[in-house]
């Protein structure tokens, strides 16, 4: 405060009367923020007497005869966090009145802040009155109303209120906000938190779109209070017309529910509903819901359950489950349950981290939703071991690590199979003289298998029970040796030869390439739970085994060789490319025909990179076949533009099929249908509005996959939001489906949409 200013700075202390008429205006002060500002349950928290009060004012005066003290000019008092600022305060120590007048500023110490034109508390700031008041509330909330009445510090009846979250306009306060409710009256209630109006209108720009004899609220400083949600209407050609009415119920601090019951003019009726629970060590989320729902041409009772769990030990070990189940895909298609999904995973597992290690142990079971699906062929994972350590670096400067596992997988049709494995790994680098780069890896991998109905599918082996074993040992010597070059005005280039070699006992053929046993099966007693599915790509080229797993493991003696090259040039393009092909001593019947990995020559892979900029850029996988070079693997992904126009483009063609290893025995060239697929997007950000559409086509089929179109805007109170999308693939029978999404979001108040499906 500037010395030579004429207001005045005092600090009170002991029980003069000032002291008591101003410590009662700063607990009225105080009270009357706390309540009209809504963010304080019950009474508001008294004021410590052994608490210095502090006030500032152009003049103090204390009428003795009449009892009244007035402070005039600016004043502010406060005490801690509190804050009461007005034009004049007066306290009446014969009625016990505490006004305010001019400019009533209240600030609370959460930071919330009531204006009004004139405060007025009386029994003890239990009742009182502010005239013109106007509050700044939580998240961004506006509260108005011509006049307010404080009654028993629980409730606050407000007079021709308004409450909005739209910032006024800059150039025009005066203007009409983007959207606010407007209420003959409104009830603040403080201990429940809520906000209640009547014969309330919901104004855009000013102008009235709907009209509620009652409606209701949390207070914005809320993040959970129960009651009833804004209802969502739809129309499904599965449902008919529906509509669907949630109710939150906060159970206790750490609980809470939503149950939403769903009517349907041609289905149900149904219900959904959400449970969760936070303990001190981790939280549980239940999503469940049941519905009388058709199954084909008749009803049958249906449902569904979604739970998740996690759960701390200590700072090394946590647990948790997710559990996943079903009646039908046709139920979680019809009531838009978690989207369409083919399979559905139940896990149950214990995890642990160490200094370098890792251990887990689970198990799972999968349920199969379609139709094509054979629930007895599908297996239990009962149970699942793994162990991982990556040791420090030792005396000879390498570095080891170690992966063991565990599992058993039971089925009821197909190989049941216990298998136990390890893998072990040293790997040592070393730096030229000349900048070329070496790593020598010593590797294991090796498993035992005992399994039962090995000759079905998808292993296919010659007997039906069997109790074997493999191992795979390799040695390799990597060489990366780059060269760089200055280009001067044309950037920097770096070309890097990678050559790589590797030595291993010639591995099995799994029966693949010879003729069938007399019981039509393979000539294998190795089950194959982990490989069946694997794309041969520049990204496996280097690989020591380019199966995925390790019940088939690649062996012989073989040589991989490559070369990756940049060009950074000097205003941030860049071009990144690697080109590589595989040779082998000898054939690896273990691949099958048409993979580009069988014979002593592999494909040739690659993938080149183009950023010519930084809104735009290009990255290109491709697999040749060595022979005649026709084009065996593609896929191309490209996306440019700014943020107010970003175009995406993507293609993916593909001659493999993996799933056909699961119904077929693997042993000459697949009949497979390439597939052949082009994906095509854009989107858009400008200001508060986004836009987007997406298109995915089969070119070999000629027709669309699928087809999405969206629109939104979004600024610091409303969220408006449409979203169209066609799904033209068939699922059991559908013949595709239409989804359409019409939302608007009044933020802190709630949501109104419309769905078609």
């Amino acid at each position: 405060m500037n010395l030579g200013s004429p207001r005045r700075r005092h600090r009170w202390k002991g029980r003069a009367a000032l002291l008591l008429a101003t410590g009662l205006t700063l607990l009225a002060a105080a009270g009357a923020h706390a309540q009209f500002a809504a963010l304080h349950a019950g009474a508001s928290e008294p004021v410590s007497k052994d608490q210095p009060v502090f006030y500032q004012s152009d003049s103090a005066d204390y009428d003795r005869d009449n009892g009244l003290v007035t402070l005039a000019g600016h004043v502010e008092i406060w005490q801690g966090a509190r804050d009461l600022r007005a034009d004049k305060v007066t306290y009446d120590r014969n009625t016990g009145v505490v006004a305010a007048s001019g400019h009533v500023v209240l600030l609370d110490p959460d930071g919330q802040v009531v204006f009004g034109d004139y405060a007025e508390l009386t029994q003890g700031m239990k009742d009182g009155v502010i005239s013109n008041m106007r509050a700044q509330l939580a998240e961004n909330g506006h509260l108005a109303a011509n006049g307010a009445r404080r009654i028993d510090a629980r409730v606050n009846e407000l007079s021709r209120a308004i409450y909005s979250t739209c910032d006024a306009c800059k150039d025009n306060p005066n203007a009409s906000r983007l959207w606010d409710i407007r209420a003959r009256s409104a009830v603040q209630d403080l201990d429940n938190k809520r906000i209640e109006y009547t014969d309330a209108v919901v104004d855009m720009y000013g102008i009235p779109i709907m009209y509620l004899p009652y409606f209701s609220h949390p207070d914005p400083s809320q993040r959970r209070a129960s009651g009833f949600l804004v209802p969502s209407l739809g129309i499904s050609k599965y449902l008919g017309e529906y509509v669907q009415i949630p109710y939150f119920w906060v159970i206790d601090d750490s609980t809470d529910a939503t149950v939403a019951p769903i009517l349907a003019t041609k289905d149900g009726p149904a219900v959904d509903a959400q449970f969760r629970h936070a303990f001190n060590d981790g939280t549980v989320t239940v999503n469940a819901s049941a519905a009388y729902s058709r199954e084909g041409t008749t009803k049958s009772p249906q449902g569904d359950i979604f739970a998740k769990g996690l759960f701390t030990i200590d700072d090394e070990w946590r647990w948790g489950f997710d559990v996943q189940r079903a009646s039908s895909d046709i139920y979680m298609r019809d009531f838009h349950v978690s989207g369409t999904q083919d399979v559905l995973t139940s896990t149950l597992y214990l995890e642990g981290f160490g200094q370098g290690s890792y251990t887990r142990l689970d198990a799972r079971s999968y349920q199969g939703l379609t139709s094509a699906t054979v629930a007895a062929q599908i297996p239990f994972v009962l149970p699942r071991y793994e162990y991982s350590l990556v040791g420090e670096p030792d005396a000879l400067g390498g570095r080891g690590s170690i992966d063991v596992g565990a599992f058993n997988v039971v089925r009821q049709v197909g190989p049941s199979t216990q298998r136990v494995s390890f893998s072990g790994n040293w790997e040592r680098p070393v730096n030229g003289a000349f900048g070329d780069l070496w790593k020598l890896v010593l590797h294991l991998d090796s498993a035992g298998y005992s399994v039962r109905q090995l000759d079905q599918s998808p292993s296919f082996g010659q007997q039906n029970t069997a109790q074997t074993g493999q191992a795979m040992p390799s040695v390799s010597l990597d060489l990366h040796w780059p060269f760089e070059r200055d280009a001067g005005s044309w950037g920097t280039q770096v070309i890097e030869p990678i050559v790589q070699l590797i030595a291993a006992p010639n591995g099995s053929s799994y029966g693949l390439g010879k003729p069938l046993t007399t019981s039509g099966t393979l000539a294998t007693l190795i089950p194959n739970e982990d490989s069946l599915d694997f794309e041969f790509t520049d990204a496996t080229l280097f690989s020591l085994n380019r199966f995925y797993g390790i019940d088939r493991l690649e062996g012989g003696m073989r040589a991989n060789v490559g070369l990756h090259a940049n060009w950074f040039f000097p205003k941030g393009q860049q071009i990144e490319a690697q080109i590589g092909q595989g040779y082998r001593a000898r054939p690896d019947n273990a691949f099958l025909p048409g993979s580009g990995l069988d014979g002593t020559v592999t494909d040739i892979v690659g993938h080149v990179t183009y950023m010519p900029s930084s809104w735009f850029d290009i990255t290109t996988r491709e697999r040749f076949d060595h022979k005649t070079m026709n084009v065996r693997f593609a896929d191309t992904v490209a996306t440019g533009g700014p943020s107010w126009l970003r175009l995406s483009a993507g293609y993916l063609y593909t001659t493999d099929s993996p799933f056909a290893l699961y119904d077929t025995v693997p042993t000459t060239l697949l009949d497979t249908t390439p597939r052949d697929e082009v994906t095509l997007g854009a989107s858009t950000t400008y200001g508060h509005w986004r836009a987007h559409v997406s298109a995915r086509r089969d070119l070999r089929l000629a027709k669309m996959v699928s087809l999405a179109v969206g629109a939104a805007y979004e600024d610091e109170c409303y969220v408006f939001d449409v979203e169209f999308g066609r799904r033209y693939t068939s699922l059991d029978g559908d013949n595709g489906a239409s989804t359409l999404l019409f939302q608007i979001t009044f933020k802190t108040v709630g949501s109104f949409g419309i769905s078609s499906l």
